[in-house]
């Protein structure tokens, strides 16, 4: 019965999937191909999911990242992570003013509604666990005092996975603050020669010169709330825990997803359909997401990583391995 009445009353995603086709009209002004990751950062923004984007340089990371801030009409930093940033160059300091005879705080560039980091593995521990907080719980606290952040507030960082020279390892209790690890890859001969025709066209103009602001702060907040309202039936919910329940146990882990792992994919597989114009999750949904969730909370033995074996590879096993609900 009450699966009958989850059905009745249908979640409008007109609206949002109105805006989805306006922010990647834009977006596709300038990136050619890489729909797969645009699609996975737009379910990061709509589920407040923080991302985590890897790859080599000059395949359009942080170009999509400001891209997609620059379609949203709101506050946005970029934060460029190096060895000799401190904390306070990330959350703000307090200062005395001499006018009026009282400490301030100064906030830093992560009070805002998008935050870009680029390069965050080039921060050290104590910059990279300053942090946690902000990430997960949405405040700053400083000197005994609770700064809250506004919201919408979403995290976007990259990091470089070949050159590790002057690159600090992101601590597992922080990975696991990210949603999903999107990783770009090299774009195909056919894409590369679009990206150099679509260059040439714009005869110099920057690239976030042509996006036109699709969407408000205001809007994001409303799309979050309807996408937490995706039915997903129970059988998927039970699927999503084998899946996770299977990296504690297989023999190429040593250590497997979290519980908040399962609630990350949940959380993605419903902004996945809401994206897709379905208010309901289908098993395609969370096989589409499971890799780029849990891939970087899992730690691989080393026999498996000297085989050159990648978590998402052990993932995919895991899924042939168990049954799709019908």
């Amino acid at each position: 019965m009450e699966r009958d009445t989850q059905f009745e009353n249908r979640i409008d995603l007109g609206e949002l999937n109105q805006l989805i086709n306006q922010i990647k009209f834009e977006i596709q002004k300038v990136i050619v191909g890489q729909e797969k990751n645009i699609d996975l950062l737009l379910v990061g923004l709509f589920s407040k999911g923080h991302i985590l984007i890897e790859g080599v340089p000059g395949i359009a990371k942080t170009l999509s990242a400001k891209l997609l801030a620059k379609a949203i009409s709101s506050d946005f930093s970029r934060i460029q992570f190096t060895p000799d940033l401190m904390p306070s160059d990330v959350l703000g300091t307090t200062i005395f003013n001499m006018s009026k005879s009282e400490f301030e705080f100064n906030q830093g560039p992560i009070f805002s509604n998008i935050v870009l980091i680029d390069e965050i593995n080039r921060a050290p521990a104590k910059t990279q666990s300053a942090l946690f907080e902000v990430m997960e719980e949405y405040q700053v606290s400083i000197d005994g005092n609770t700064y809250k952040m506004d919201e919408p507030f979403w995290v976007l960082a990259t990091q470089n996975p070949i050159e590790q020279e002057g690159t600090y390892r992101l601590p597992e209790a922080q990975l696991d603050r990210f949603l999903m690890k999107v990783e770009f890859e090299y774009p195909s001969e056919e894409e590369e020669l679009s990206i150099l025709e679509t260059k040439h066209e714009r005869r110099g103009a920057l690239e976030t010169q042509i996006i036109n602001k699709v969407i408000s702060a205001d809007q994001i907040k409303e799309m979050q709330d309807r996408v937490q309202s995706i039915h997903i039936d129970e059988n998927l919910r039970k699927y999503i825990v084998q899946i996770v329940q299977k990296t504690r146990n297989h023999p190429g882990i040593i250590l497997g997803a979290s519980p908040r792992a399962s609630v990350s994919v949940m959380t993605a597989a419903k902004a996945f359909a809401a994206i897709h114009g379905r208010d309901f999750v289908t098993p395609d949904d969370i096989k589409n997401i499971v890799a780029p969730v849990l891939h970087h909370r899992l730690i691989l033995t080393p026999e498996k990583e000297m085989e050159g074996i990648k978590p998402k590879e052990i993932i995919h096993h895991i899924l042939e391995g168990i049954e799709i609900p019908r």
